[in-house]
């Protein structure tokens, strides 16, 4: 049965989170996201396409630092990477020159973990992923679906209470993300680790979530934040999810509306000001092309 989502404290909490790029902010990337994630509750972000998931999700790990607001773990602010966060990454992100059990041990390494114990860690985050007796095996002599089981288990042996994935399942085939989606929810269960994904799929971000935390399009803001009652197993033909994927799905055209009318005033008002100056005896070229209709 889903968690009671409304019950949880928040473990994770974004307060007016905003982020810009460039000497003079000319990028606006997030714009005042507020959020909270409760203890052991597994949430999933979901948005169009460049809004800013993937550098949200960065300043939750502390890999980013925001513009303004604060995101808080514990109560206290995030400054920089935590030794209680961990990210699994859609491009996996292994060592080559590094076996699978070398992989996993790596963040223990950095904790300064001695041998023995971070071997045994390792060891036993493999055989929760399936991976027991493929130790000695390089990354690449592994397929997609195991290289990225290398992954969350890496992000699993530092004993993390909050685990991120960014677009983890989008660079498998979809039979083996499938089951992967499976395990990572059966870890979930097992665990009762807080949970954190980005993703574009919506049915991936509906079976796994307690809740989806929909964003607008860039800057982007919190558009809805939408519980998830389902219970688990989830099955993606109950009318329910169904009903569910589509309220989504129409927030998120929404936006892509939103967006191209935004464009097309945009140009509109560009071609204005360049017939008032031609008006005026000026000729200017404009610097991108016009939209049109």
């Amino acid at each position: 049965m889903g968690k009671e989502v409304g019950l949880m404290d928040n473990h994770v909490e974004l307060d007016n989170v905003s982020k810009f790029y460039g000497t003079e902010r000319k990028l606006h990337a997030l714009h005042e996201v507020s959020f909270g994630i409760g203890l052991g509750e597994f949430v999933s972000i979901v948005g169009p396409s460049g809004c800013g998931k993937s550098t949200l999700l960065k300043i939750i790990a502390g890999l980013d630092r925001p513009t303004s607001g604060e995101v808080r773990f514990n109560g206290g602010i995030i400054q920089g990477p935590h030794g209680k966060i961990s990210m699994v990454f859609q491009a996996f992100g292994l060592f080559p020159w590094r076996n699978v059990l070398e992989n996993v041990e790596y963040g223990l390494e950095m904790q300064k973990v001695p041998k023995k114990e971070r071997r045994n860690l390792s060891g036993q985050y493999l055989e929760m992923v399936g991976l027991a007796g493929y130790e000695h095996m390089y990354p690449k002599q592994l397929s997609g679906g195991m290289r990225q089981r290398v992954g969350i288990a890496r992000a699993l042996a530092v004993e993390p209470e909050v685990v991120l994935m960014d677009e983890a399942f989008s660079a498998i085939d979809e039979v083996t993300a499938d089951v992967l989606r499976e395990e990572v929810a059966d870890i979930h269960r097992q665990t009762g680790k807080t949970f954190v994904l980005v993703t574009h799929n919506l049915s991936e971000a509906i079976e796994l979530a307690d809740k989806v935390v929909v964003l607008s399009s860039r800057p982007a803001k919190v558009k809805k934040v939408l519980p998830v009652s389902l219970e688990r197993p989830r099955d993606r033909t109950h009318s329910l999810f169904i009903h569910m994927h589509k309220d989504i799905l129409h927030l998120l055209k929404e936006e892509l509306e939103n967006t191209l009318i935004r464009r097309k005033l945009h140009g509109i008002k560009e071609l204005q000001s360049i017939h008032d100056l031609e008006a005026q005896g000026t000729t200017v070229k404009p610097k991108q092309p016009l939209l049109t209709t």
